[in-house]
Formats: C-alpha cells, structure tokens, sequence
C-alpha cells in the first residue's frame, strides 16, 4: 500500500483568490515547490482534495477546474513536485453529498483508485474542515497557516500539528520518516 498526502488546494499550495478558475490568477504560495519535491522524494502520493462550490454556485464549470489543474501540473512536473491526482466536490454546502470536505467521499475515492494506506498519511490544508477531513477519514493531519486566518482557539487546539505554510510541514513531516 502506499502513503499520500492529501492536500487542500487554496491557501495550501496557492494563494487563495476566491473562486480560482483561472490560470492568469494562479500564484504558487512561496515554498509550494520544495514542499511538494521533497514529499515526492519520500514517497508520497499527493493528491489534491478540493471543494469547488464555483461549479455547484454557477461560476464555472468543471472544465475550467480541470483546465486550471492541468496548468498547475505543467507547472509543478518542472520542479518534480507533480500532484498524482485532483479530486474536487462541485456542490454547495446545502446539498450534502458525501464528497464535500469534512465528508471522506473524494480521499475514499483516491484510497481505492492509488490503494493509499491512511495510518501513513495526511492531510493539509488551511482550515478546520480539512482537520476534521483527516480526522473522519483516519488519517494524520496538519493545519497551515498559509491561507485563511486561523483564530486563537484553534491555534491552541491543534497546536501540535500547527505549520507555517506547506514547506514547514514537508519538513516536519519527513523527518519523521526513516530514510528507505
């Protein structure tokens, strides 16, 4: 079985501008590559689990998201930090489907499609329905401070798992690896 890192996509591995569908308005949060480098180098799977209500809101549709993602591989793949897979809810809060963050569908999905094994993975992002994410799923998790402001309250509940931004966790997270 293999390890992954499950990633949140805005606030976590790009500057979040709401509603990103476009690729003129991708910006890479400063140490995204080397974050995602050096987890590929420890053997990380990582796939981005994302919730795109824009779709769901009539903002966009799903082709643009996939155009955008396809972009940001381009991207990524020339500085060995190539995302394994995207998977994205498109609905809104109210229709409570079973892939919208903080519901497992989209990592249940990817744990069947890579054959990932939770105890050795994680997932990141900048908010609390990520936490609860990993949390539900059963799997590690850290909550960036990167992207949205993270209150008081929270900083002190999840203290042990509280990370600058993605290059901090990849750090922390790897020297928490044996090396193969």
């Amino acid at each position: 079985m293999e390890k992954a890192v499950f990633l949140d996509r805005d606030g976590t591995i790009n500057v979040d501008v709401d509603y990103l569908h476009e690729t003129h308005r991708l910006t890479f949060i400063d140490g995204t590559f080397e974050a995602l480098a050096l987890l590929k180098k420890q053997g990380y799977r990582l796939i981005v689990i994302s919730n795109q209500s824009g779709i769901g809101r009539g903002y966009y549709g799903a082709l643009e998201v996939e155009q955008l993602h396809e972009y940001m591989n381009a991207i990524l793949t020339r500085h060995n930090a190539v995302i394994d897979a995207f998977y994205y809810c498109p609905h809104v809060e109210q229709d409570r489907c079973a892939c919208r963050k903080p519901q497992t569908g989209l990592i249940e999905r990817a744990v069947a499609e890579w054959d990932i094994d939770l105890a050795r993975s994680y997932m990141v992002g900048d908010k609390e329905t990520d936490v609860m994410t990993a949390v539900n799923a059963g799997c590690g998790y850290g909550l960036l401070l990167s992207g949205h402001a993270v209150p008081d309250e929270l900083r002190e509940k999840y203290k042990d798992s509280l990370y600058r931004n993605l290059w901090d966790f990849a750090q922390q997270i790897c020297k928490k690896v044996p090396d193969i």
